[in-house]
């Protein structure tokens, strides 16, 4: 299997870390999605990342539906196997997307519009719900054993891209979140190699 990925993708560093734990044998190919690289665009219409290529040449995209895939794939062993518990992963991983969601939209728009252009209430709207889900992460932690599930993932993703692209904005207040990725790193060893870079 192949994971065509951006370094600094929180979505592609969500599944390379969900790969690795499940044991499962992936290579990961950088792609610039700029330049609309035949690799991917052959593979995925829509030319985003991440997407899997599997063993068959058959793709699989988004990352929601590669930790399906890949949960499949490690026998069931990325989310719990209990309904509640495997509920529980599922909002959390939701809930992460979700708040990188509106992370990502602040980006691009003060990315890609001139400083004139900048929409000032899009970017307050989308930081309130930022706020908003953050504050209910650092006041419900999931509980972070050995036994690491998709939504840890999601949420390492998430930390990972506050830290690159946010960092100095959101922690004051936030003490468990800010501290969580620490926890995550005594189970998931080789966080740093996964976590989004610049």
């Amino acid at each position: 299997m192949k994971i065509l990925y951006s370094p600094a993708s929180p979505y592609s560093a969500k599944v390379r870390m969900a790969a690795h734990h499940c044991g499962l044998v992936c290579e990961s190919e950088i792609v610039d999605t700029a330049s609309d690289p035949a690799l991917l665009i052959d593979s995925n219409p829509l030319g985003k990342i991440p997407t899997l290529v599997d063993d068959q040449g058959s793709a699989v995209y988004d990352s929601r539906v590669i930790m399906q895939y890949l949960d499949h794939a490690c026998g069931r062993r990325l989310f719990p196997r209990n309904a509640e518990k495997r509920k529980d992963a599922l909002v959390l991983e939701a809930l992460c997307d979700g708040i990188t969601d509106c992370l990502l939209a602040i980006v691009y728009e003060q990315r890609f519009r001139p400083e004139a252009k900048l929409h000032e209430p899009w970017i307050e709207r989308q930081w309130s719900k930022v706020e908003r889900g953050l504050d209910f992460l650092n006041g419900n932690m999931p509980r972070t054993t050995k036994n690491l599930h998709g939504g840890h993932f999601a949420l390492a993703g998430l930390s990972g891209y506050l830290a690159l692209r946010f960092e100095g904005k959101w922690e004051r207040g936030r003490p468990k979140l800010k501290n969580w990725p620490q926890k995550f790193n005594r189970f998931f060893g080789e966080y740093d190699l996964y976590k989004p870079q610049a």
